[in-house]
């Protein structure tokens, strides 16, 4: 298996252990690399190329993807961009080694240096360049508030100006009650997370981030999009 540099910042597990997950030879079979990152594979996967293109993402320009995860829209957009100028973080190294290993042609991996991925707990995207467009899909469904802060401040320091992060996330009207629970089981204080509109614009005020709610850009589970631009 391809080894995929990791970086450790903090000490103790969260729960879950996205972390920790191991995808050998016969989960990969069973395709558990897929399933793990929420399945919808194929047409995840496409609605990420194709929005991120309708945006303006252009081959020459560089693209962070925050929660890579088994390259689910990575395969697409290696192919959309210039050699090398994709790159990708993820708390799961095994889970990023699996995608480069099962899910990239020979060609894609060509076109995709193992070390423009990494295994990061703490968000960490200095790869030593500046990213010209960025997404967090399925990212802060998954993690608390004060990650979510850390992820828009780590990113904001990687991001040229005027470069654009797309995130998404679980939304609910400000009218639902904090300690309610949704029918898709979400919750305010643990994964599965929900959050406010105004929550997100928060956690994006502590860094050099314009925030543009976009809402609904056919995401299957209706998650809800956010631009966010370097100031």
């Amino acid at each position: 298996m391809t080894h995929i540099e990791t970086r450790v910042e903090a000490t103790g597990k969260d729960e879950p252990d996205y972390a920790g997950r191991k995808f050998g030879a016969g989960a990969v079979a069973r395709q558990s690399h897929r399933r793990f990152v929420g399945g919808h594979w194929e047409r995840i996967g496409r609605l990420q190329r194709d929005f991120l293109v309708q945006q303006g993402l252009e081959p020459g320009q560089r693209f962070l993807d925050v929660g890579c995860g088994s390259l689910r829209a990575g395969r697409h957009l290696v192919e959309h961009l210039e050699p090398g100028n994709y790159h990708g973080i993820d708390v799961n190294a095994d889970l990023v080694a699996a995608g480069y290993d099962h899910e990239l042609t020979d060609e894609q991996r060509e076109r995709l240096p193992v070390a423009n991925l990494r295994s990061t707990d703490r968000f960490d995207a200095d790869f030593g360049v500046e990213f010209d467009m960025a997404i967090a899909q399925s990212v802060f469904t998954h993690i608390s508030l004060n990650h979510v802060r850390l992820c828009l401040a780590r990113v904001a320091q990687v991001m040229r100006s005027g470069g654009r992060f797309f995130i998404t996330f679980n939304e609910q009207p400000e009218d639902f009650p904090v300690d309610g629970i949704p029918e898709r089981g979400h919750y305010t204080e643990r994964n599965v997370f929900w959050y406010y509109r105004e929550d997100i614009r928060w956690a994006a005020s502590f860094s050099p981030w314009s925030f543009r709610y976009l809402g609904d850009w056919g995401h299957p589970r209706d998650q809800r999009m956010i631009e966010l631009t370097r100031t």
